[in-house]
């Protein structure tokens, strides 16, 4: 197989079960009731200042509409408060609750080790050939939006 192949084969195959894979790794007993794609909404909320509804839906390409359902849900769970902004009361604000930080941290924590999992025994020339690489292909997916 050459290397044309073969990144296409890594790229189609990780993409195809990166989801998956992260699921099982980051959904664990302590997490059950929530899924993937509400450990990237807690993900995009972070553990900084509370951001407006507006913000985090624009970071995760998502209506306002698509978020409050997502979002009421995990305030049901006890991950995310919502609040009013004082300056302006038409914006909901919403935070991460001490559990919602936990999961965060979990999620942050499978991320950090996977980078180390991929930098492993690379030296720094090669990290940056990857940084290049990596790059270009954000661009390429960034294109089409």
């Amino acid at each position: 197989m050459d290397s044309y192949d073969t990144i296409s084969d890594l790229l189609v195959n990780l993409f195809n079960e990166i989801m998956d894979i992260e699921e099982k790794a980051i959904i664990t007993e302590e997490f059950q009731d929530i899924t993937n794609n509400d450990m990237h909404i807690i993900a995009a909320i972070g553990i900084g200042l509370p951001l407006s509804m507006t913000t985090v839906a624009n970071s995760l390409s998502v209506t306002v509409g698509t978020l409050t359902i997502a979002i009421n849900n995990l305030v049901k769970k006890g991950y995310v408060a919502r609040a009013r902004s004082q300056a302006d009361r038409r914006v909901v604000l919403i935070s991460l609750t001490e559990k919602g930080r936990s999961a965060y941290s979990h999620h942050e924590d499978f991320h950090r080790k996977m980078v180390e999992g991929v930098l492993k025994e690379l030296s720094d020339e090669q990290i940056q050939v990857l940084v290049k690489a990596m790059t270009n292909l954000k661009e390429f997916f960034y294109s089409y939006k």
